[in-house]
């Protein structure tokens, strides 16, 4: 274990699949604004833009940019990022999967519905994680909000198309309906959190966040990493993020020239 986590962290982390991690990249904040910044004026032609009625201000959300935004690169590369991943997931090996850009424009009006994110992916496994790391100040209200314990459920959640809440795959039966939010079932952890700080979550926990109704600019960006037990699943649909000609079988290691290991072996 890296001393940039106590055992307490990483704990939660197993226990919730979820955990705040503070201040963590307080040092490459600056060079991912940045980024996110060149982000906004440049989209992939893959990018996606929300709306939310009644409201004037855009959501934008993008994927896998991080070999064509040198900051991007830089970070996952050369930061702590890679480390940080095998101990939570405990792991010997981290494999990079792919980025994700959000931004909200004042009053977007467009919130991130309850999900998880497993069931968008072509792969299985439980050694994952998500970063997501805001680079505003962000009050409890706008922050992620996770179900703390849902990552254990047995069964994988509906995958739906966030515009128009269909399902996104065929085959239903592989899936369960989204538990009832509103129950006690589970504990809805949510943080505020300031530049640097870093919310880690497993793939397979269920997770939100509320539209930007305030004045402000909100920028996210998320980076995803698998560990040692993680592998290519084929899905009866595209997956979100896609990767046409993948050319993978079930049960294999994702390939190294796409998804490049950045940490252990």
């Amino acid at each position: 274990m890296t001393t940039l986590l106590t055992k307490s962290e990483i704990q939660d982390f197993k226990d919730d699949g979820v955990v705040v991690l503070r201040g963590i990249f307080n040092e490459w904040i600056d060079t991912l604004a940045k980024g996110a910044d060149f982000h906004i004026k440049n989209p992939s032609e893959g990018a996606l833009v929300h709306k939310g009625a009644d409201f004037q201000g855009k959501f934008l959300e993008d994927f896998c940019n991080w070999q064509r935004i040198p900051e991007y690169k830089d970070f996952v590369l050369n930061s702590p990022l890679a480390s940080i991943a095998a101990d939570l997931m405990e792991s010997k090996s981290a494999q990079f999967f792919h980025d994700h850009f959000f931004y909200k424009e004042a009053l977007s009006g467009a919130p991130t519905p309850w999900h998880q994110d497993l069931p968008y992916y072509c792969v299985s496994g439980h050694q994952t994680v998500s970063f997501w790391l805001p680079l505003e100040a962000r009050e409890k209200t706008v922050s992620l909000r996770s179900l703390a314990g849902s990552h254990h459920l047995i069964k994988e959640i509906r995958p739906t198309s966030w515009a128009s809440n269909e399902s996104f795959y065929k085959d239903n039966d592989a899936f369960m309906d989204m538990p009832n939010t509103d129950n006690n079932d589970f504990k809805i952890k949510q943080w505020e959190t300031e530049p640097g700080d870093v919310v880690a979550f497993n793939f397979k926990t269920i997770h939100g966040a509320n539209a930007n109704k305030v004045d402000d600019i909100s920028r996210t960006l998320s980076f995803r990493l698998l560990g040692d037990d993680v592998v290519y699943r084929h899905r009866p649909g595209r997956t979100s993020p896609n990767f046409p000609g993948i050319n993978q079988k079930n049960g294999e290691r994702l390939r190294e020239d796409w998804f490049p290991i950045i940490w252990g072996n």
